[in-house]
């Protein structure tokens, strides 16, 4: 038993590691690699990498958080759950990443201390009982599918590689909250969602530029 918790332990580690130091794998191609690679201003280039770099950071935080939620779940169902959208949210690490990239710039120096909160978020939501883990799930895609309708708003209408990237991380977020919901998520108390915006908008305030 004590080996195998620290098995477990060892390889969320391992995994942590590789989330943060940028060595993500996607298993889907990236949305953006058929397109057209249009002119951008200085300033526009910035922009869209300020914007990428949040969306970066929002999953990291959903690979902590999977992680956290499918580690301490009490059943199969929304362990593979939490698995198979873990799966799908690294996905959308290695293509903002690459994109960043593309863009000249840099991801946020800040993603360790991402990761380490929302583990610990994650990990508290899930002591709660596999319904409040879920309901943090659904409020949190809600609240993330939001953000990115937003920065489609934002984004250069030139910039059709950012624009398809987000467009398919918006789509597998509202996905990825509607099997939580049907797996039997139970409603947060709005002072709980509250926090959430609050916390969300430190992150992106902060990821913008650093």
């Amino acid at each position: 038993m004590q080996t195998a918790h620290l098995d477990h332990l060892i390889l969320g580690f391992d995994r942590a590691l590789r989330v943060v130091s940028g060595l993500a794998r996607a298993s889907r191609p990236n949305p953006a690699l058929a397109l057209q690679e249009n002119e951008l201003s200085e300033q526009e280039k910035a922009h869209s990498a300020g914007l990428m770099r949040v969306n970066h950071v929002g999953e990291i935080c959903a690979q902590a958080l999977y992680d956290s939620q499918g580690m301490f779940s009490q059943t199969p169902a929304v362990k593979q759950q939490f698995a198979h959208s873990g799966i799908e949210e690294e996905d959308h690490l290695a293509w903002s990443a690459h994109r960043v990239a593309e863009l000249n710039s840099r991801t946020s120096l800040l993603n360790p201390l991402w990761y380490a909160g929302a583990y610990a978020c994650g990990t508290i939501a899930a002591r709660c009982g596999d319904a409040a883990s879920l309901g943090f799930v659904v409020e949190t895609e809600r609240q993330v599918a939001a953000h990115l309708s937003s920065h489609l708003e934002k984004l250069p209408v030139q910039d059709q590689k950012s624009r398809a990237i987000v467009e398919q991380m918006r789509q597998d977020e509202i996905a990825h909250g509607a099997a939580a919901q049907a797996l039997g998520a139970s409603d947060l108390p709005m002072p709980v969602k509250a926090i959430m915006r609050a916390m969300a908008k430190v992150m992106t305030t902060t990821a913008y530029r650093i």
